[in-house]
């Protein structure tokens, strides 16, 4: 696990809090599987996203696949790194 992995996984954890947190990993599943990813929540973990990688995320560029893993989150963080 990298660090961007890592940085996601913390990041989804602090923003879920106790229980849904906890149960996050590097192979696991977001929207639709976890009840409390919500629109706030989406929102809260993009802006922690931006501030804590100093990215810009408009809203083209999220979408219902970015959501959809741990792992298409940290390919999305990854891309609007190399841009």
């Amino acid at each position: 696990m990298d660090q961007v992995e890592q940085a996601v996984i913390a990041m989804l954890r602090n923003v879920l809090g106790d229980a849904a947190g906890r149960s996050i990993d590097a192979g696991s599943s977001l929207l639709g599987t976890i009840p409390e990813l919500d629109s706030m929540t989406v929102v809260a973990v993009l802006t922690a996203i931006e501030e804590q990688f100093d990215v810009g995320i408009d809203d083209d560029d999220v979408d219902g696949a970015t959501f959809a893993s741990v792992q298409s989150l940290v390919a999305f963080v990854r891309a609007k790194l190399a841009a």
